[in-house]
């Protein structure tokens, strides 16, 4: 039994980096530590618990973890310090040497935080706790209201995959979920709590069923008929695992919206065998006409690596002429981070980092235009528009359900509240389209 006494009227701050399975996580934690009698500190105030929740997917992700850690410590001198997630998983020992941290908490322990706090006295050295790949096994339920008007619904954890560049395995361990009976009963309750929309999360979500012999398009099902929440979005499925049964029922769904992020990685089949990837471009450009043909308006976001060993200009040529052929909306480019013990550093042929840009700066640019080309065949139309809160004299954004950004201005009346809006040109920015609605024109620059 844990003495929550400590606990009462100390303050906490909280630091996440990397995904948005992360950032459920985190806000999972502050409510464990508000239910403790923890509130989470005022701007400028000074915290007595600091909490970093890290990433590991890049290079780049481990620098940025060390230095989120460095700037808590500096802002809150003698804060108990505890750092957590997939960088904590993978380097527990090096994260533990870092000056100011207390507690070092894997992917098995962070759920159970509260029982490493102890009296919140300062350690002489950071401690680790984490457990062995094979051991990593329970799943952590997760329903987290974030800054804005969505939730954030953890379906799913861990990868059975391995791809070749990865180590999100090392970190996250095997696949796992919660149940489709406890999924839905936190769907009601966000509904409770005044959700109007909902994204799946997970690490590989279509995945789902591994603990419980169910499957995703189950719990699809099941979570469309929870009343009170309007919309779902499903933040990523692999191209393998994205059905045409699902994709169907996404097209006549009273509540899952039409906007898929399908990851692809790389429009080579060559650079796909390298990555061991489950699937060829041809199995994905099924996909994304499939969509297209039962959903012609479905925003369809893609992940794409770059630089990627083995990857040589002709196989970049390739994956270019691909991705540019294909009909989607958006790209997530990233530049390819070599992480430690992991296949891809067998694979011969390295791309220079000046390469790895150039590439990445050319797929921005198509990404750019794809954007763009479909934000303005949408210009003219009425849509439902789900508001976000903003601070007074700023304006609001929310999104359609085709995942359109849309600028208003700001009205406290309407944050939360889905409401049509006619589809004006872009902002000043090019990020948004400007909305009108009924007769009031809500174009806001030039006032």
């Amino acid at each position: 039994m844990i003495d929550t006494n400590i606990f009462q009227d100390k303050t906490a701050v909280y630091y996440t980096l990397g995904c948005k399975l992360n950032f459920s996580e985190t806000s999972t934690i502050g409510k464990i530590l508000r239910e403790a009698g923890v509130r989470t500190a005022r701007k400028g105030e000074k915290a007595d618990i600091c909490v970093v929740n890290t990433c590991s997917v890049t290079e780049v992700a481990d620098k940025k973890c060390r230095q989120a850690i460095h700037r808590l410590v500096k802002q809150h001198p003698g804060a108990f310090v505890v750092v957590t997630g997939c960088y904590a998983q993978l380097k527990p020992d090096a994260v533990a040497k870092i000056e100011g941290v207390d507690v070092v908490l894997g992917a098995e322990q962070k759920k159970d935080l509260l029982q490493y706090l102890g009296d919140l006295k300062k350690h002489e050295s950071g401690e680790a706790y984490t457990s062995a790949l094979k051991d990593i096994r329970s799943f952590a339920p997760s329903c987290s209201r974030g800054d804005r008007t969505r939730f954030f619904l953890k379906v799913q954890d861990g990868c059975d995959y391995y791809c070749s560049y990865c180590t999100i395995p090392f970190a996250r361990g095997r696949s796992r979920n919660g149940s489709i009976a406890s999924l839905v009963e936190q769907a009601r309750q966000a509904a409770a709590e005044g959700g109007k929309e909902i994204v799946l999360t997970g690490v590989n979500i279509g995945d789902f069923g591994k603990s419980t012999g169910e499957t995703f398009f189950d719990l699809v099902k099941a979570l469309d008929e929870v009343e009170g929440i309007e919309r779902y979005r499903i933040s990523s499925i692999e191209p393998n695992l994205l059905t045409d049964e699902i994709i169907e029922f996404v097209s006549r769904s009273k509540r899952f919206m039409p906007h898929f992020h399908i990851p692809l990685q790389s429009g080579s089949d060559e650079v796909l065998k390298l990555m061991r990837r489950r699937y060829d471009t041809a199995l994905f450009a099924s996909k994304v006409r499939r969509i297209k043909e039962v959903m012609p308006d479905a925003f369809i976001g893609v992940d794409v690596i770059v630089g990627t060993r083995g990857e040589t200009e002709e196989y970049f040529e390739q994956a270019y002429r691909f991705i540019q052929g294909l009909d989607v909306t958006q790209l997530h480019v990233f530049s390819y981070s070599e992480r430690p013990g992991t296949q891809a550093l067998k694979i011969d042929h390295v791309v220079s980092s000046e390469e790895k840009h150039r590439r990445s700066q050319l797929l921005l640019e198509l990404s750019d235009k794809k954007t763009r080309a479909f934000y303005a065949c949408h210009i003219g139309q009425t849509m439902p528009v789900l508001l976000e809160r903003s601070k007074p004299g700023t304006p609001m954004h929310g999104f359609t359900p085709n995942y359109i950004r849309v600028e208003v201005p700001h009205d406290d009346a309407l944050d939360n509240q889905v409401i049509p809006a006619r589809m004006g040109d872009f902002n000043e920015e090019g990020t948004a389209l400007l909305g009108v609605l009924g007769d009031r024109d809500w174009q806001i620059s030039n006032q």
